[in-house]
């Protein structure tokens, strides 16, 4: 990879991070406002070493090694680097899979917070599909049926891949909503927690929040390092966010809006890929940075 990409991986890569981070960062300041500085100052300072290190350069590396076991796990960590034919090979023989199982838990991830979840409405679409929440599970099972139906076409393992990207949607999700509920809990005094309790809590919490930016990263790149530093930065932001302007973020209720767009979008591009149709490296971050910024406009203007 040139200098040129690697920077546009980066700096798309840190954007859909702290974007899609939005509501991790909202609900870690909701519960560390209960905390006392102690424990809020060990979250924020000692708390970035697993957020970034353990979780955002670890999971990425571990997909990457179990998709390719045969290549070790340096192999795994250098593979987008590597000269190595065997290496190459394999990260060739395994991407379609990863990106077919990314690219679907991306995809459900979007109908699940356009037809499910409380939103402030960017476009006038949103508000009727708020209103057929029964059509969620609908939707997304016809969607899984018809992309099962043509994978198996193409390879029985990626019509295998489509089934874990399913699987991993509506397990994660199941973690955000008791994460959601446990919150209101904490905050409303009807569920007690000693302060290292609700540390655990968070670190758990970011943990299930980054795997949504986690797997969107392989829709920029399927280099580990990339992504590690990419993801890294933006969790940085997210923190600084935390600390200071979590009620900044507030202000601008449409940047969920753009998040959840470039996810459906970012899915599109990896479920294309998966299938074997060439997708131009600088789509994914080109179209992170168009959404966003007109989501982020579009907030200001509505404020004013």
């Amino acid at each position: 990879m040139d200098i040129f990409k690697i920077v546009l991986s980066v700096f798309g890569l840190c954007l859909f991070e702290v974007v899609s981070s939005v509501d991790n960062a909202v609900i870690n300041a909701d519960i560390l406002s209960t905390m006392n500085a102690k424990w809020r100052r060990w979250f924020l300072v000692w708390g970035i070493f697993f957020s970034v290190f353990l979780v955002r350069g670890i999971l990425p590396w571990l997909i990457v090694w179990l998709s390719n076991p045969q290549i070790g796990p340096f192999g795994a960590f250098t593979a987008a680097f590597s000269h190595d034919p065997l290496v190459k090979e394999s990260l060739e023989k395994s991407s379609p899979l990863l990106l077919m199982a990314g690219g679907l838990f991306l995809i459900f991830l979007f109908f699940n917070w356009l037809f499910l979840e409380h939103k402030s409405f960017g476009l006038p679409m949103e508000r009727f599909f708020s209103k057929q929440g029964v059509w969620f599970f609908a939707v997304v099972s016809l969607l899984l049926s018809a992309v099962i139906w043509l994978a198996l076409k193409k390879n029985p393992m990626l019509a295998f891949a489509a089934s874990i990207g399913s699987s991993l949607f509506f397990i994660t999700h199941g973690f955000k909503q008791y994460a959601t509920q446990a919150e209101m809990a904490v905050k409303t005094g009807s569920r007690k927690l000693s302060d290292i309790s609700k540390l655990m809590y968070l670190e758990v919490i970011d943990a299930t929040f980054s795997i949504d930016g986690v797997i969107g990263a392989f829709a920029f790149t399927m280099s580990v390092p990339i992504i590690l530093l990419g993801n890294g930065l933006g969790a940085v932001v997210v923190r600084e966010f935390t600390i200071r302007g979590v009620d900044q973020i507030k202000k601008f209720p449409l940047l969920k809006n753009g998040a959840m767009y470039s996810v459906f979008c970012l899915g599109i591009l990896m479920l294309l890929e998966s299938f074997g149709v060439h997708v131009p490296h600088y789509a994914a971050p080109l179209a992170t940075f168009i959404i966003i910024g007109f989501f982020f406009f579009k907030s200001v203007s509505k404020k004013v």
